[in-house]
C-alpha cells in the first residue's frame, strides 16, 4: 500500500505562513487527528480552506491554521492531498510537522510529491522536469520556456515523433510477419519518407538544445582585454551601479568579480577580469592567471579594446566579440572597417547596441524570444542522439536492402530513446537521478 508522505512546501526560515502538504491514501485521517474546527476534516469540502486549529496529544493548541483537502484523482500528485497553511516561524511549522510525522506519515523525498504525479499520469517527465526549471527560472525567457514545457508543449512534440516512429515499424513488421510479400520500390520510399520525417522532428528539437542550456544555465561571459580599456567600468554600466573599482591606473582589477545581470530574458554570468600585460607584480600575475582559465570555460568572450588606441597585438580572436570603448575619445585609424561594438562607457552610449550583439551571438542571428518557447535539457539531448543515430542506421539497413528484422531492431531501439524522453517507466535509476534534485516538499 502506497505510504502517505509530508513535507514542508516553504522555504526554510521565518516569514508570514509555512506550508505543509500530505499526499497519500491516510492524509486526510492523519491531518484530521489533530485538527479541531467546526466539522471534522474528513467531513470538509473539498479544495475549501477551512480554519481550526491544530492540537497535540494533551490537547493543548500548537497553531491556527487553514486546511484544505484535495481529493484523488483531484489533485496534484493524483493522490488524495491535505495541505495546512500556518504561521511561519520555524519552531511552529516543525512542530506541527513531528505532530504528522509521529502518528503516520513518512519524511517526504526531495521531488517526491511531483515523482507520484508523475507515476500517476498527471505529467509526462517533461512536465515534472520543468517544475524545476519553473522554480529556478532567473528571467522572464527562462519563466516562458519552463511554462511552455509544463503545459506539455514538448511532450507533445515527442508523442508526435513517437506516433509516427510506431506506425513506421508496425509496416516493418507487417514485412517481417508475410515475408512473401516484397517491398515494393513506392512501399520503400514511402517508409523512408516516413523515417525522414521523424528523424526531422529529432532534428529540430536537437537545435533547441543550445538555448535549453542558457536559458537554464546561463552565459558565462567573461570581460576581457588589456589593462585600462574600461572593463570595470562596463560591468557597472551592465550591472546598473558601481561594482567594481574603477581607476585609470592599470592593473587595478587584480582578482575576478563576478555577478549575473538580465539581459533580454538571458541570464549573462559577467565575469569581469584582470588585464593582461607583463607584469612583475606576483598578485598580478595570479589576476592573469585567473583571467586566462576564465576564457578556458567562457561561453562568450567580449573582447574589450580602446578605441582612441591602436590595434592589440595579437589581435582579438575571431570567436570574441569585439567592443570597442571610448569612441567618444575618437578612433584611431587601425580600426577602421573593423566589425566590432562601438561603445562609450563614460556616456553610455552604444550599450543597446551591445545588447543586441550579445543577444544574436547566444541565440542565433535571426532569433526571437518567441523561437525558444521549446528547449530540451541534457537529459532529452542524449535520448535525441542516441534517437538520432539508430534512425540513420535504419534508414541505411532500408537503403541498402538489409533484412526488415534489423531495420526493425534499429527502430525499436530509437523507438525507446524518444520514449525515455517522456517517461517509460521502466527504469527507477532515472526516475531517482531526476527527482533527487527537486526542492524537498515538491
Amino acid at each position: 500500500m502506497q505510504e502517505t508522505i509530508a513535507a514542508i512546501a516553504t522555504p526554510f526560515g521565518e516569514g508570514a505562513i509555512a506550508l505543509i502538504r500530505l499526499s497519500g491514501p491516510d492524509a486526510v485521517e492523519i491531518a484530521g487527528r489533530f485538527f479541531r474546527a467546526r466539522r471534522p476534516l474528513a467531513e470538509a469540502p473539498p479544495r475549501t480552506a477551512q480554519w481550526g486549529r491544530m492540537v497535540d496529544a494533551t490537547g493543548a493548541v500548537v497553531d491556527e491554521v487553514l486546511a484544505t483537502v484535495f481529493p484523488a484523482p483531484a489533485s496534484y500528485t493524483g493522490e488524495t492531498m491535505v495541505e495546512i497553511t500556518g504561521h511561519g516561524g520555524i519552531l511552529v511549522t516543525r512542530r506541527l510537522l513531528g505532530l504528522l510525522l509521529e502518528h503516520g506519515a513518512r519524511l517526504a523525498r526531495g521531488g517526491e510529491f511531483t515523482q507520484r504525479a508523475f507515476l500517476n499520469g498527471k505529467m509526462d517527465l517533461t512536465q515534472a522536469e520543468a517544475v524545476m526549471d519553473l522554480i529556478r527560472a532567473q528571467t522572464d525567457l527562462a519563466l516562458r520556456a519552463a511554462t511552455e514545457q509544463l503545459e506539455g508543449r514538448l511532450g507533445e512534440r515527442v508523442r508526435a515523433i513517437q506516433d509516427g516512429l510506431l506506425d513506421l515499424l508496425a509496416h516493418v513488421e507487417a514485412f517481417i510477419d508475410f515475408p512473401e510479400e516484397d517491398i515494393a520500390p513506392e512501399t520503400g520510399a514511402a517508409l523512408l519518407a516516413r523515417l525522414d520525417a521523424a528523424r526531422d522532428g529529432v532534428e529540430r528539437l536537437l537545435r533547441t538544445a543550445d538555448q535549453g542550456r542558457v536559458l537554464r544555465e546561463g552565459v558565462r561571459t567573461v570581460i576581457y582585454g588589456e589593462p585600462n580599456v574600461g572593463k570595470s567600468s562596463l560591468l557597472n554600466r551592465l550591472l546598473g551601479y558601481e561594482r567594481a573599482i574603477v581607476s585609470d591606473r592599470p592593473g587595478t582589477t587584480r582578482d575576478s568579480i563576478e555577478e549575473v545581470i538580465n539581459l533580454r530574458g538571458i541570464a549573462l554570468r559577467l565575469v569581469d577580469t584582470a588585464g593582461v600585460r607583463e607584469s612583475q607584480d606576483e598578485i598580478e600575475r595570479e589576476g592573469i592567471a585567473r583571467t586566462l582559465r576564465h576564457l578556458e570555460r567562457a561561453d562568450l568572450v567580449l573582447h574589450l579594446a580602446d578605441a582612441s588606441r591602436p590595434p592589440p597585438s595579437p589581435p582579438p580572436q575571431p570567436g570574441h566579440l569585439l567592443l570597442l570603448n571610448k569612441v567618444d575619445l575618437g578612433e584611431a585609424p587601425g580600426w577602421s572597417g573593423r566589425e566590432a561594438v562601438r561603445l562609450s562607457c563614460r556616456e553610455g552610449t552604444g550599450l543597446d547596441a551591445l545588447a543586441d550583439a550579445i543577444f544574436a551571438r547566444v541565440m542565433g542571428g535571426g532569433a526571437t524570444a518567441g523561437d525558444f518557447a521549446i528547449a530540451i535539457n541534457a537529459r532529452h539531448l542524449a535520448c535525441l542522439k542516441s534517437a538520432r543515430e539508430t534512425l540513420e542506421a535504419a534508414r541505411a539497413g532500408l537503403e541498402g536492402g538489409l533484412s526488415p528484422e534489423f531495420v526493425a531492431v534499429d527502430l525499436r531501439a530509437a523507438l525507446d530513446a524518444v520514449g525515455d524522453i517522456v517517461g517509460r517507466l521502466d527504469t527507477e535509476d532515472l526516475l531517482g537521478r531526476i527527482f533527487s534534485t527537486f526542492c524537498l516538499g515538491k
